[in-house]
């Protein structure tokens, strides 16, 4: 693709969410009323609004982030090295301060940008409504406001597959797989995140695989400028 950004520039992520509540019984009654209006269209006759509280990590209103996961690239000895690190735990508004400091102090240049996966309809977004409901002032990178398209400093891997064909979706397991890429999904998948979380209370289980599809998110990247993937070698937890 030959995108003119350079990668070091680039700071990679995923989030992991879940429900607010582990089940559908700790909501209040209004709650349990504005989520019954909200999921309507999604349920039809084929879920009652109960069965169908599972899901509700996906909404940023009735969700909590429980992980962000980040990577960036670095020069060590005219070599590239794949650095990550993750903020995560039952304290949302503290791993989302950590997050916006992290931003604030080192990816706030003009070049930085954020990539993700479908970030920019799921991570970005659900991070700032978080943010906004923690009343955390957004970090640049995540306020929008009068920014035009071109201004915006976001990468999506998945609007960059689609060329421009907008109606097509393509998840991130598949699109490892067609391109040779080790797949993050070796373990668990979203759908059984919450479950991992509230019953078998496995954070480090979750925040593994977080860290796997953040290291996939920058694996892509390299594959659409025709680069070397990176080896477990090149990969460093911090």
């Amino acid at each position: 693709m030959n995108l003119s950004i350079k990668i070091n520039d680039v700071l990679f992520l995923d989030i992991e969410t879940v429900p607010q509540a582990e089940n559908w019984k700790l909501l209040s009654k209004e709650t349990q009323e504005l989520y019954k209006k909200k999921t309507q269209y999604q349920r039809k006759d084929e879920f009652t609004v109960e069965e169908f509280y599972e899901r509700a990590g996906i909404w940023a209103e009735f969700g909590k982030i429980i992980c962000i996961s980040v990577g960036y690239f670095i020069d060590v000895e005219n070599k590239k090295q794949f650095r990550i690190t993750s903020f995560f735990g039952d304290d949302e508004h503290t791993l989302l301060t950590d997050f916006k400091v992290l931003l604030d102090k080192h990816f706030a240049k003009k070049s930085n940008v954020l990539c993700a996966h479908n970030g920019k309809e799921f991570d970005f977004p659900f991070i700032a409504r978080r943010m906004i409901v923690h009343q955390i002032d957004l970090p640049k990178k995540l306020n929008l406001l009068g920014k035009k398209p071109w201004e915006v400093p976001h990468l999506d891997t998945l609007e960059l597959w689609k060329f421009g064909d907008y109606k097509h979706y393509t998840s991130l397991k598949l699109l490892t797989a067609i391109l040779g890429i080790p797949s993050p999904k070796d373990d668990i998948d979203g759908s059984e995140v919450a479950k991992v979380y509230y019953e078998e209370k496995n954070l480090e289980r979750i925040v593994t695989y977080c860290e796997k599809d953040t290291i996939a998110v920058a694996q892509i990247l390299l594959r659409f400028n025709n680069q070397h993937l990176l080896k477990d070698e090149d990969i460093i937890r911090v």
